[in-house]
């Protein structure tokens, strides 16, 4: 029994060590299994690490290069094509494939919204217009901040998109500087929860960067404009010239040539009627040089560049007094001249010295008055007024172009130099007034675009 008991004894010692140790090599076994599986887990997830920091080096190499180009264009269309290829860039998949995003570029014409460029758009949603008062829209100009939409079907303005229409969340950005409304970003994307923080941050950067390059582009535009126009002013400023010197000087001197003829012959004859005449032809002379030299004076003042514009208009009047024997009366407040600019100051004179002698040929007054002074809040007003025959305002408008004169037109040009507004009242019978509105300050200048 005692050597049955120790038998049994030590079979189960026997079972139980070769159980636990078979017990511990299925723990070992699980525990390296789940170790190789953890170990697994994490090459995983380090690789899904990776190929999503590639991914996201991909995406921003793909932002830079286009930030390049958006900056490095000034072509307007190209502008807006590419802002809208760096929005879709910036939100592709990991795959690099396209992200199903419909997007559009809206800008204001006059008080309307009309589409520059898309993404995805139809033929007949190109042709759509909006006021830009309501929904999504009308939301994000009246807020000047980017907002976000769920009820695309229900929106007054963008559910008339057929592109749109298959989507469930839209996105808007207004491209906004200071007070200004240029117009919106408009995109929107099958997936109701596409436009999560972290894609919103990234179409605000594109936002912005495409409302620096949209007014780096306008400006350009604007110069280029503004030399054009400056080239077509200089033109007209020759052509001025050289007609005034035909109506003039140059019929003054050919006229001189022909009576000197006539009175070297008539010296012969009539010594006394001879000697009349060299007398009318030194007076002919002598007022012929006065012209030219008010010609030459308002070609290029030089009082102007040295004593200011006070001294350059009184000169002028003085000229046209001693010229043409034409009353001109000079009232400016030297406050305002001292907060003007030379150049500013240059065309001032230049407009003032157009409209003083459209008066003096047009208008047959006996008195012409100049005037600079303080007006509205961060304005001055130059005004030219006379007490001649005075016109049909409407009526010379509207024949301007076929009559091929240019005063007011050029009246106009220099007007918008200085960020003014141009006014004319006129009726026959009771003279004319020529209004220039000239800003001060830029809160003036936003005034008077609004105005305008």
């Amino acid at each position: 029994m005692a050597n049955l008991l120790q038998a049994l004894l030590t079979n189960d010692i026997l079972f139980l060590g070769i159980g636990g140790g078979m017990l511990l090599i299925l723990g070992l076994a699980v525990g390296y299994m789940f170790g190789q599986r953890k170990r697994k887990g994490k090459v995983r997830h380090k690789t899904e690490e990776r190929t999503t920091d590639n991914w996201m080096d991909l995406r921003w190499k793909k932002i830079y290069q286009l930030s390049t180009d958006l900056s490095n264009t000034l072509n307007y269309e190209k502008l807006l094509d590419t802002a809208l290829d760096l929005s879709s860039a910036a939100l592709s998949n990991e795959n690099g494939t396209s992200s199903n995003l419909v997007s559009a570029v809206l800008l204001f014409d006059q008080d309307e919204l009309v589409v520059q460029t898309s993404r995805r758009f139809t033929n007949a949603d190109l042709r759509n217009t909006f006021q830009g008062t309501k929904g999504l829209l009308g939301e994000a100009i009246n807020k000047g901040e980017s907002t976000r939409s769920q009820e695309i079907l229900q929106d007054p303005e963008i559910a008339r998109v057929v592109a749109i229409r298959a989507c469930k969340s839209a996105y808007c950005i207004p491209l906004r500087s200071g007070l200004d409304v240029y117009g919106v970003l408009l995109f929107a994307h099958p997936d109701k929860d596409f436009f999560s923080q972290d894609n919103c941050e990234v179409l605000e950067i594109m936002a912005v960067q495409a409302m620096n390059a949209i007014q780096n582009a306008r400006l350009y535009q604007d110069l280029a404009q503004e030399k054009e126009r400056l080239a077509e002013t200089q033109e007209e400023t020759r052509r001025k010239l050289a007609r005034d010197l035909h109506d003039g000087p140059t019929q003054s001197i050919a006229a001189i040539a022909m009576r000197i003829n006539f009175a070297r012959r008539l010296i012969e004859r009539n010594p006394k009627e001879a000697s009349e005449e060299l007398f009318k032809i030194e007076d002919l002379a002598r007022k012929t040089t006065k012209e030219i030299r008010h010609m030459l004076f308002t070609l290029r003042p030089l009082v102007l560049e040295s004593k200011g514009l006070r001294a350059a208009l009184e000169a002028m009047a003085e000229k046209m007094q001693e010229t043409y024997g034409q009353a001109v009366a000079i009232d400016v407040d030297d406050n305002i001249v001292a907060q003007l600019d030379m150049g500013k100051q240059g065309v001032i004179f230049n407009i003032a010295d157009e409209a003083v002698n459209n008066a003096r040929k047009h208008a047959q007054a006996a008195h012409i008055w100049v005037r600079l002074k303080a007006s509205q809040k961060g304005l001055a007003l130059l005004e030219v007024r006379d007490d001649g025959i005075g016109f049909d305002v409407e009526k010379i408008k509207s024949s301007y172009e076929n009559r091929g004169s240019l005063g007011m037109v050029n009246l106009k040009e220099r007007s918008e130099l200085l960020n003014g507004v141009l006014q004319l009242q006129s009726k026959p019978g009771v003279g004319t007034r020529v209004q220039v509105y000239i800003p001060m300050t830029e809160e003036a200048v936003e005034r008077l675009l609004h105005r305008s």
